[in-house]
Formats: C-alpha cells, sequence, structure tokens
C-alpha cells in the first residue's frame, strides 16, 4: 500500500476514528455526498476520485442499516476503479450469532461476512481488518478474495488494566470462563493473577456463579471483557469478587455497547468503581462519562500499524 495514494473514507459512526487515522498516516480524506429521498431512501456519490487509489473504508456493524452503508460505499469504491479495498471494522456486531446451538437457527455472523465478501473484487484486492472478535473462528466467514485480519488491541487493554490496577498488587478477573486463555496470558503480561469466575446455567437465560479460581481478598480486581453490553455478566462477576473479598472492582473492555441506560444501571449498582473502554463502537463516545466514570480511549494506533505494515509490504 503506498501511503502516498491512499484515501480513507468512513460511515458517518466512523468519521472521528477515521479523521485519527487519517492524520496520524498523513492519508487523503475521501468525500462523499449523502443524503435521503422523501421516502427515506437513501443517496450516496462519492465525490473523491479513487481511481487506481488504495482506499481505506472504516466502518462499523453497529446495526444492520450500518452494514448496509458499509456495503453500499464500498461497492461503489471499487466501481468507480480504486487499486485496493480494505475495510476497517472495529465492531463485527454479530459476534453473538456465531454459531447454531439448535436447528434452524441462523448463524448471522456468517452470513454478513458473506455479504461483506460480495463486495466487487479490486485488482490489487480486498481485504478487512477486525478487532477482538468475540470467537476467532468468525474470520473463516468470510469468502472469495476477501481477506480477513484479526487485530488486538492488546496494547491499549494491558495500560488500562495497569492504571486501573494502581501501583499495588491487584487481580485481573473474567466474567466466565469463556475468556480465560485471553485473561491469562493478559495476567501473564502484568504479571499478576488471574482469576477466572465458575458459572452454572439454571436455564436459558440464567446462571450462578459456583466459583472463583483465585483468591481475591484484600485486593482489587480488574475485569476484562471484549465486550459489555447490558452489563449483566459483568455486575454478575463484580458482586462474587466483592464477596470474595475484593477491596473493589473495575472493569475494561474492548467493545463498550451500553444500550439504552444500560451504563447508568451498572454505575447505580456500586458494584464497578470505574470502567475504560475503547472507541470501537459508535455508542461509547455518546455516553455521559460525568466524573470520569467511563473513559474512552482510542484504537486508532492498532489500525494505523496495520496499515503502516501493509504500505512497507507493497
Amino acid at each position: 500500500m503506498d501511503q502516498r495514494a491512499t484515501v480513507v473514507f468512513a460511515t458517518p459512526d466512523y468519521v472521528p476514528l477515521a479523521r485519527e487515522i487519517q492524520n496520524r498516516l498523513t492519508l487523503k480524506e475521501g468525500q462523499l455526498e449523502r443524503r435521503h429521498f422523501p421516502d427515506g431512501e437513501r443517496y450516496l456519490r462519492i465525490l473523491t476520485d479513487v481511481r487506481e487509489q488504495d482506499v481505506v473504508l472504516v466502518g462499523g456493524t453497529s446495526s444492520d442499516a450500518a452494514t448496509l452503508d458499509l456495503f453500499d460505499v464500498a461497492c461503489g469504491i471499487v466501481k468507480e476503479g480504486c487499486r485496493s479495498l480494505t475495510l476497517v471494522i472495529p465492531f463485527f456486531g454479530y459476534s453473538t450469532m456465531e454459531r447454531a446451538v439448535k436447528a434452524g437457527e441462523i448463524v448471522t455472523a456468517k452470513t454478513r461476512a458473506r455479504l461483506l465478501s460480495a463486495i466487487p473484487l479490486a485488482p490489487a484486492g480486498n481485504r478487512v481488518a477486525l478487532l477482538d472478535l468475540h470467537t476467532d473462528g468468525i474470520t473463516y466467514y468470510f469468502e472469495g478474495g476477501m481477506v480477513p485480519h484479526h487485530l488486538y488491541a492488546k496494547a491499549v487493554t494491558l495500560q488500562a488494566v495497569r492504571d486501573l490496577g494502581g501501583t499495588g498488587d491487584f487481580v485481573l478477573g473474567s466474567v466466565d470462563a469463556g475468556r480465560a486463555k485471553w485473561v491469562e496470558s493478559l495476567a501473564n503480561d502484568l504479571g499478576v493473577t488471574a482469576s477466572i469466575i465458575l458459572k452454572r446455567r439454571l436455564g436459558d437465560r440464567k446462571t450462578e456463579v459456583v466459583a472463583v479460581s483465585a483468591s481475591v481478598k484484600g485486593v482489587p480486581v480488574i475485569i476484562y471483557d471484549d465486550m459489555i453490553r447490558t452489563g449483566g455478566s459483568l455486575l454478575g462477576a463484580a458482586r462474587a469478587y466483592l464477596d470474595a473479598g475484593a477491596t473493589y472492582v473495575s472493569a475494561v473492555t474492548t467493545h463498550g455497547l451500553f444500550p439504552d441506560d444500560a451504563l447508568a444501571r451498572i454505575r447505580a449498582s456500586g458494584c464497578i468503581r470505574r470502567i475504560i473502554c475503547t472507541n470501537s463502537h459508535p455508542n461509547a463516545l455518546k455516553q455521559d462519562a460525568a466524573g470520569g466514570y467511563l473513559e474512552v480511549r482510542s484504537c486508532s494506533d492498532v489500525f494505523s500499524e496495520f496499515l503502516l505494515a501493509l504500505q512497507r509490504r507493497a
């Protein structure tokens, strides 16, 4: 990828993040015209000449509308003659349905990956960069010429955990056994103890904590989870750690979704002292962060370094 010939476009929710990447790498900002017809149909027009240019499109899948917007703009960019297309997707929003458990269930993560794989191929190829996927296997759902890259916000996560844990001893916790390997890897890098929450399922929607794998008595616990939505699992784990003697609990996540009043409810519980997340999801920047309860840190460096690596290989 030739840095001087790279144009960066963004879907509406990701303009701030795209500009961070663009400014760091001194890339050209791509311009789009957007408007709606009276019946709600969208009008899109690519205003920047992309012929024989490497193009980066920053967008998300936080909703079906956002996913279709990403798909439409990407198809238009290839049609206008770009040399290569790189999709930067900070949040892949279909990871909950990444596999079928019951007969007849639709694996939405696969169908959306197939949709994005249907974007016409640019002459020098299409690729997609995804951040901290809920399941590694999602990358295998992309087909044809769409080459997936799974990136990790590990540097951002480690620094956030250090900042919340302070200079004394602390324990790195999980919300369940599903993230055990990742939490243990982070704990090893930090030189701290990892503690895993063990649960028992009581029904389709209810679980209970049955054990905490390591002693947390008298020390803070910093919980890491890749994604916080309503915060139910987070609060269950936090209460278990507090009951086990933790002095306080804070949390770090890559993807802070916080639908509706989720963040307010987490804060009102009194179980979580502070939360740090990245700007991978547009909701994170829309939250009322008064008093520093929620801190949003940028993941732009993760994608910038990836794009620089592509440039060096070109």
